[in-house]
């Protein structure tokens, strides 16, 4: 048998254990995923501060709140798809050995990454909103609203960093089974 062989054979639990992590993982995540694009998409479609009655554009979409808020609801709409769709290519894996390597842990990478920003942005459309229908151009409303709104992303960025980190390093960085060059590099 090969080194190869006798790993894969050795190893079968560690195989059912990574797959059991990763289904887990990805359900929860698709979970806060789809209540994100859930939202934003009903924050897109519910105009804040209503429509005008004559041509039908935004009451407050000449204020630079009201365009904030449009980008990040944009911005948290598409990264939340992107997020449930990289967490749904993870569950219908096949998690074959060689999968493990680099095919879910990239998903895995990019499904936290795009999570991410669709928190952050969804707290920055929620701070934009909360600032134009409360703030009556008072900028020192935008202290308690940056303070409370940065706390989930802070939470969730805080708790996921290290496992994003490590997926990163072991994905894209020199791994264990690549060898070390005994040659001197040229220049």
């Amino acid at each position: 048998m090969t080194p190869a062989e006798v790993f894969s054979n050795t190893h079968q639990d560690l195989i059912k254990e990574a797959e059991h992590w990763m289904k887990d993982t990805a359900i929860s995540c698709t979970i806060v995923a789809a209540l994100i694009a859930a939202m934003a998409f009903a924050a897109a479609i519910t105009v804040p501060g209503g429509n005008n009655n004559d041509n039908g554009h935004p009451l407050l979409s000449k204020q630079k709140a009201f365009v904030i808020f449009g980008i990040s609801d944009a911005l948290a709409l598409f990264s939340s798809i992107t997020s449930v769709l990289m967490f749904l290519l993870i569950l219908t894996s096949r998690y074959a050995e060689e999968d493990f390597l680099h095919t879910l842990p990239s998903r895995l990478v990019t499904g936290l990454i795009t999570l991410f920003v669709s928190i952050l942005s969804t707290m920055v459309a929620s701070g934009a909103i909360l600032y134009l229908i409360f703030g009556d151009n008072k900028a020192w409303i935008l202290i308690p609203i940056i303070a409370l709104a940065s706390i989930p992303a802070t939470l969730f960025g805080a708790l996921q960093f290290p496992l994003l980190v490590e997926m990163i390093q072991s994905t894209y960085g020199r791994g264990i089974f690549e060898k070390k060059s005994d040659r001197a590099p040229i220049g």
